[in-house]
């Protein structure tokens, strides 16, 4: 769809400004207080909601425009029910910030089940070395929990988990912990699982409803109608543990102590409880008049409006649903949408949508009708400016190669640069190795490379070190054995990445080839290219450098004591905004690891940072799987391979993505059945070994080869069958105009249904049936075709039952009508239209910021069975 169809909405329509606000008649109003915009607005990005000149409402000159835009859409207390005004509500939130949280006191509730003598009621003391004070349950399923009544409402900031002195196979792996003034009305307010070593744990809970976790900041919708208040503190009576993992399957849960900190001193808690009783009435007016409104009861509707003041929604919503489900304005509707893209109103849900994968079979020969054959344990590394990926050696299920391709991006095309670079004094044939690519020089570095174990006796175990330059298509070997210049020893699996701003090549990990059977890895080692030489940063195991000459020596007395545990088949990425080192995954002897470890290169600095990674928030234990680094956007992309589940092995291929700024993972695509080779066409059938690089001009991944783990075959040698496929993957999310678009084809489809029914209305007439088929037909043609998108199954679908609508309106007999008056179906008609628009407002509004919003909740749900 190209931008001269994707709305063709006159140019010259009035500025959004200019609009007047009309969606309430002209009734004389009671003059009210009302609080600021900023004192109840959320924080939002500036990127996210820049400000935007919506109007304000007569009733609220005091209301400032932008802030509403970019705050509370415009929601306001009246003086009649404002107990308190959000301006007193933020200092309630800044008296609680200088405040230091005490031990809140507690009893047991209620719980589930409990084993023997393991009652709930141990938790409430801390004996880390009695084995028997714990709650233990006393079963292993998804319904165990603990209640917990605390003495008296209070804020609850945070929770501590003591645990046994030593490592336990019933500690909880993953929790979550809800809270509420009752013991039937709670919401989560925290999900994490507790690391399975002997030290205490202290976690944050939410309790405001924008609240900080570190440097992270998190929206939170708590209340029953997820309505968004700026900094509004509430409080609970109750707190419900729920365990839902230990660390030992099929083990009961156990926890064995818990500690509560928060504030219940009697002046600030009066004032929460007050500021929380008036947020309940109003989102109770609100659902009331969200309620009425969708019933087209307006007379009660505005009664209550104007007699508490209160706002349900932003005035541009406001507007949007008076043109659109009252008045069946379609044009004023359209503009108002108009208006509002033009304001960016769509950059929170597109920040917020969740990554859509399209896969691309990339089919593509040289000149001579060649490709690289089927491989894995190969490597790739791209040139980003000239878009050329480079790829290497690799082994074909018989032998290792050592032929060099270079592949076009531009062009799309392969060139084989060499069948064998030994010829060319380069490497050997060779599997397991690392490249990199220099984009200063056009260089490429190659390291390592495995050695069958049946001759690694007998076979030349130094570790070589090759440079290959692009534009001289010339071979330098750098070193014949880079253990004897301080460099690591032979190795395979290990990773390599590139600092540019420093000329440095770092190297972790890997298996290293010695003369003893033991397990060795490779530590972290750094690589100054321009003066040839090595530094060993860490040791396996090592939790400082002994030689760092980072800029902050300072950082040598933080309490830093995280080891840097060596590892093969992980992943390690170097982001440069920060100039740090991401490690995860791998494997170590048998165990498979699930860290995820950030290391801040001047301040040779370890940190754990994705606890959550080992409990079921992220990609489950395994190894080679591939992953970049998207430095603008701060994420990390994993391509999943072999993994590791507790009793078997599986190839599978998922698409996992990293936030390093929210600390969250998120899947966004999972392989289809590894059996299933209908589909080998539009999606890469699951594997590993393979090798993913990334373009961040274009945003696409590219991945090529790897060995398809064929069943019964993997990791033994059963199978010789390698995969010579290759891939192109994009990840995207909707953009505005494709948001905007979709809104406007809704809105014309609901009028186009409207155009036939009145076409049907006016059956008693020939001439008048052509009349208002024939404009039905012409708005069909002029404004609903043109933007709809046909390779859009539903949108296609919906077009061609409108279609067919518009043919069967002038078909329908009269026998309809000579059981029903006119009247009648005229009133149902209108009430059927009327559903159907305010069905459509709702769609639309899935689209809107949540704090411009009316609640997501319904009225009637307030109402329970007895």
């Amino acid at each position: 769809m190209d931008c001269h169809n994707q709305c063709d909405i006159d140019a010259s329509m009035p500025s959004f400004s200019s609009l007047r606000t009309t969606a309430e008649p002209n009734i004389t109003k009671t003059a009210h207080h009302h609080q600021s915009a900023e004192s109840c607005s959320p924080v939002y990005p500036s990127s996210a909601m820049p400000p935007c000149p919506f109007p304000a409402r007569p009733m609220q000159q005091s209301l400032d425009v932008a802030n509403a835009v970019a705050g509370s859409g415009g929601l306001a207390t009246s003086h009649t029910m404002g107990r308190l005004t959000n301006d007193r509500g933020k200092s309630v939130s800044k008296v609680i910030a200088t405040k230091t949280p005490v031990r809140l006191d507690y009893t047991i509730h209620e719980y589930s089940s409990y084993c023997g003598t393991f009652h709930p009621h141990n938790i409430r003391v801390n004996k880390p070395t009695d084995q028997s004070s714990r709650w233990s349950s006393g079963t292993h399923d998804q319904t165990q929990y603990l209640v917990l009544r605390l003495d008296q409402p209070a804020v609850a900031c945070s929770i501590m988990f003591g645990k046994f002195h030593r490592a336990h196979v019933c500690n909880l792996r993953e929790f979550k912990v809800y809270g509420g003034m009752e013991p039937d009305d709670m919401v989560e307010i925290l999900h994490n699982g507790l690391q399975n070593n002997a030290e205490a744990e202290i976690f944050p809970l939410v309790h405001s409803l924008r609240h900080v976790v570190g440097n992270v900041l998190i929206d939170v919708c708590y209340c029953l109608t997820h309505a968004l208040y700026n900094n509004q503190v509430f409080p609970i009576q109750y707190i419900k543990i729920v365990p839902l993992a230990t660390y030992g399957p099929n083990f009961n849960y156990s926890i064995w102590h818990v500690d509560l900190r928060g504030h219940c001193d009697p002046k600030i808690m009066e004032l929460v409880m007050n500021e929380y009783q008036n947020y309940r009435e109003r989102e109770t007016l609100r659902l009331c008049l969200k309620h009425f409104r969708q019933r087209n009861m307006m007379d009660i509707f505005y009664l209550i409006k104007n007699r508490t003041g209160v706002e349900l929604e932003h005035p541009f919503l406001s507007d949007l649903h008076k043109h659109l489900v009252l008045e069946s304005d379609f044009d004023a509707a359209e503009h108002v949408l108009q208006e509002a893209n033009a304001c960016n109103i769509f950059n929170e849900y597109i920040s917020n949508a969740e990554y859509k994968p399209i896969w691309k079979r990339i089919w593509s020969t040289t000149e001579d009708g060649d490709a690289p054959c089927g491989r894995g344990g190969h490597q790739m590394c791209i040139d980003t400016e000239e878009e050329k990926i480079y790829l290497f050696g690799g082994w074909n299920g018989q032998h290792d190669l050592a032929d060099l391709w270079c592949y076009h991006i531009r062009e799309g095309r392969w060139q084989l640069i060499s069948p064998n670079t030994e010829l060319q004094g380069g490497p050997s044939p060779r599997s397991c190795h690392k490249i990199c690519f220099d984009p200063d020089t056009k260089s490429i570095f190659v390291l390592g490379r495995f050695i069958e174990s049946s001759v690694a006796m007998t076979a030349n175990l130094e570790s070589d070190f090759y440079r290959y330059f692009v534009e001289y298509d010339q071979w330098v070997k750098i070193s014949d054995n880079t253990a004897r210049e301080g460099g690591p020893g032979l190795l395979y699996d290990h990773q390599m990445c590139i600092d540019t701003m420093s000329s440095e090549l770092f190297i972790f990990g890997g298996r290293l080839f010695a003369e003893s059977n033991g397990y060795n890895y490779g530590p972290l080692y750094s690589y100054h290219i321009p003066t040839n030489t090595w530094q060993m940063i860490r040791d396996d195991g090592a939790s400082r450098s002994t030689s760092f000459n980072g800029v902050n020596e300072a950082a040598r007395f933080m309490d830093d004591d995280q080891p840097l545990t060596s590892r093969v088949g992980h992943s390690m990425l170097f982001d440069p905004t920060c100039r740090s080192l991401y490690i995860f995954a791998g494997q170590r002897v048998k165990d498979y690891l699930t860290d995820l470890l950030r290391y801040q290169i001047d301040e040779d600095r370890l940190t754990d940072i994705g606890s959550e990674y080992a409990k079921s928030f992220g990609p489950k234990a395994g190894f080679t799987q591939r992953a970049i680094m998207e430095s603008t956007k701060q994420e990390i992309h994993v391509l999943t391979g072999y993994k590791h589940r507790q009793a078997s092995e599986m190839i599978a291929n998922e698409l996992w993505i990293y936030s390093v700024q929210q600390n969250q993972w998120k899947c966004v695509y999972q392989s289809k059945n590894q059996q299933d080779t209908q589909q080998e066409d539009e999606y890469p059938t699951p594997r590993y070994a393979h090798e993913m690089v990334y373009n961040p001009s274009t945003k696409t991944h590219y991945i090529f080869g790897g060995n398809p783990g064929d069943p019964g075959a993997a990791f033994t040698g059963g199978s010789n069958r390698r995969l010579a496929d290759f891939w192109e993957l994009r990840l995207t999310k909707p953009d505005p105009a494709s948001i905007f678009r979709h809104c406007l084809l809704m809105i014309r489809m609901q009028r186009m249904r409207e155009l036939c029914r009145q076409a049907n209305s006016k059956r008693g007439s020939t001439e008048a049936v052509n009349d208002a088929t024939l404009k039905a037909l012409e708005y069909l043609q002029s404004k609903v075709a043109t933007i709809v998108d046909h390779s859009i199954r539903e949108e296609a679908s919906q077009f061609q039952q409108l279609c067919a609508e518009l043919c069967l309106s002038s078909e329908i007999t009269d026998q309809q009508e000579q059981t029903t008056t006119k009247r009648s179906i005229a009133d149902d008609e209108d009430t059927e239209s009327f559903e159907e628009r305010t069905h459509l407002f709702e769609s639309i509004l899935q689209y809107l910021p949540a704090h411009m919003k009316e609640p997501s909740g319904q009225l009637l749900d307030a109402v329970n069975l007895v």
